[in-house]
């Protein structure tokens, strides 16, 4: 006979100051829990909340925003009836869809990037490979203006210092208190590609420098020499996060929209393909070295 009351499953305070974002994932993989002790399947579950099996799967995955209604009449499904476990999560759910600083953006940013923004948010440790541009997180205010040029040279001048800044605040996590570690590859081209100006790259180079300086930054650069390599397929990020209850999430960036993959097979290959781009590159000790040869051959 199934257990009429459940054991707590709703103690969120080993993240009480996490985003909307990873809130919403970790209220969802709660609420899963939930509904596998009690043998429901998703499509009982929908109809309690007159939804489909798929709102449901989404709402388990954190992909969408709560409605305290809905987060109720789960509970009661799911046999959660004391006040105090009740409130927890309806309380969770009132923090989950809050809006996160990016929301003042909304004008310049995309949905589909939203995502993953909240998902840096709550990141402990962020590796990423790119093969054409500086990494967002290290890019200085004059490099993301050349770069915001690049793809939209048609945009007005507000519009263009609104994307400036928001990429600016970006970086204002890695001050953070609980500041995620980032690890990111780059291709020789990233650095040696002239984004903007000379005088642009020279500070652009200049600020890399003194990044890898910091003790929650990695960079390592793949060089020319070592031909073609592990990840042909193009530049992506791998999220991976303190709390037990979130996978790691591979992010790849498209033109216009973006995949997030967080099946363990994905994950698996992904992970191998950074760890052999990792070897591949330079040791992360000579990248100064490197960046001030680039700097002298300018």
């Amino acid at each position: 006979m199934a257990n009429t009351e459940p054991a707590s499953v709703l103690d969120f305070s080993a993240h009480p100051g996490g985003g909307p974002t990873v809130l919403r994932i970790l209220l969802g993989a709660q609420l899963r829990r939930l509904r596998e002790a009690r043998n429901i399947t998703r499509e009982r579950a929908g109809y309690e909340i007159r939804a489909s099996d798929s709102k449901i799967s989404r709402m388990e995955l954190g992909r969408v925003s709560f409605k305290e209604r809905d987060i109720s009449d789960l509970l009661t499904l799911y046999g959660v009836t004391t006040a105090e476990e009740r409130e927890k999560a309806l309380g969770l759910a009132r923090r989950a869809s809050a809006n996160g600083w990016w929301h003042n953006y909304s004008d310049v940013l995309p949905k589909w990037f939203e995502d993953y923004i909240g998902l840096e948010e709550a990141a402990s440790r962020i590796r990423a490979y790119e093969v054409q541009f500086v990494p967002g997180l290290l890019q200085n205010e004059q490099y993301a203006r050349a770069v915001t040029l690049l793809g939209h040279a048609a945009a007005p001048e507000p519009e263009i210092e609104r994307r400036v800044e928001m990429r600016m605040t970006r970086q204002d996590l890695l001050n953070a208190d609980h500041a995620p570690h980032l690890w990111a590859v780059v291709d020789e081209a990233v650095v040696r590609r002239p984004i903007g100006s000379r005088e642009v790259m020279r500070s652009q180079l200049e600020f890399l420098i003194e990044a890898c300086s910091r003790p929650n930054v990695t960079l390592q650069v793949v060089p020319f020499s070592r031909g073609g390599h592990a990840a042909a397929g193009g530049p992506f990020s791998i999220l991976r996060f303190a709390e037990p209850d979130l996978p790691d999430v591979v992010y790849l960036e498209q033109l216009t929209s973006a995949l997030y993959l967080d099946k363990r097979d994905d994950i698996e290959r992904y992970l191998a393909v950074m760890e052999q781009l990792c070897v591949e590159a330079d040791p992360a000790a000579d990248t100064p070295k490197i960046l001030k040869r680039i700097l002298a051959e300018m």
